[in-house]
């Protein structure tokens, strides 16, 4: 994502197929909006703004992104919650709505698996290890030498409380032995700042964060949490091929409806949402926003919440962390 926000794509549903209205509705006769809970110009606001374009040809209507930012996406939720279920709202979001804040507050105003229904998985994202041009190292293996060497500078930064990079740096610090402690920013461009500053050891946030900051030389990307390289990064190695092979994770974007929303227009709107990330220009804008296309059905959306939650529910629970 970038330093604006991490962050999620989107795309929208419309009339012409199955309950949304006449086949001979003319586009521009309903409108669909879909909620961001991020500004714009962020990650999501950038693919869901492409995929709503793309879109509205196949569903023959006006497709409308509508940002709603706050409180880490939660606001656009408790939105499309109360939207009708009639196929005029749509929403695309992060994990984190649907399964990482059910796991850190205790209280929600919406309840992701009786309130939403699935549309369709969007795209993955990955994290980067970061570390100052000064830290005197370039792999994983020099980098937990050296903090193991250096305990009282053993520390991580991670773009706020809570988020998916926090987590996965409690991962990381486990996995390696490495005993850091979390020092929590508020936002990117502020652990950025803190890393070119070289004012914290170790930075974990998603890749596209930090990816301009390693290219011209102001800090270094030192490995990638994906099964495979980055394609914005090839030239760095991932964790699991630096002898890490339990580190491997993501984040992803999905598309949701509210609950009560009949099949149908689900199913349509899960078909246009696969057929926009099918399309060359988008999978071309995806690799170089570091993004992998997602795509499948609403079940499989649903199987992927579950295996999300099964990956980072225990993470979570082991250190302890309440966001209330």
């Amino acid at each position: 994502m970038n330093r604006r926000q991490l962050t999620t794509l989107a795309a929208v549903l419309t009339g012409s197929l199955a309950g949304f209205g006449s086949a001979a509705q003319a586009q521009g006769d309903k409108t669909i909006r879909i909620l961001v809970g991020f500004p714009p110009g962020g990650s999501i606001d950038i693919v869901t703004r492409l995929l709503a374009d793309k879109m509205k040809e196949d569903l023959k209507a006006n497709v409308t992104v509508e940002n709603r930012a706050g409180a880490g996406g939660r606001i656009a939720a408790e939105l499309l919650k109360s939207a009708p279920a009639d196929g005029s709202t749509l929403m695309i979001t992060p994990v984190v709505v649907p399964v990482l804040a059910p796991l850190v507050f205790s209280k929600l105003n919406y309840n992701a698996a009786t309130d939403f229904a699935p549309v369709g998985h969007v795209c993955n994202y990955g994290f980067a290890v970061t570390v100052p041009t000064a830290l005197p190292v370039k792999t994983i293996p020099e980098l937990v030498g050296w903090l193991k060497a250096n305990p009282q500078k053993a520390n991580f930064g991670s773009p706020a409380p809570g988020s998916l990079p926090h987590f996965f740096g409690e991962m990381l610090s486990r996995d390696a032995k490495a005993d850091m402690v979390h020092v929590p920013f508020a936002g990117g461009a502020a652990l950025l700042g803190a890393l070119v500053g070289n004012q914290v050891s170790v930075g974990i946030d998603v890749v596209l964060e930090t990816l301009e900051a390693h290219k011209t030389g102001k800090v270094r990307v030192i490995a990638t949490s994906g099964d495979k390289r980055s394609s914005v990064l090839p030239d760095v190695p991932t964790l699991k091929e630096q002898g890490h092979p339990n580190l491997v994770a993501q984040g992803w974007f999905a598309m949701y409806a509210p609950a009560k929303t009949p099949q149908p227009l689900i199913d349509a709107a899960n078909r246009a949402l696969n057929k926009a990330l099918a399309q060359p220009d988008v999978l071309d804008r995806f690799a170089k926003l570091g993004l992998d296309a997602g795509g499948g059905s609403p079940a499989d959306l649903s199987t992927l919440e579950r295996s999300s939650n099964a990956r980072w529910a225990p993470v979570v629970k082991a250190t302890g962390f309440r966001a209330d």
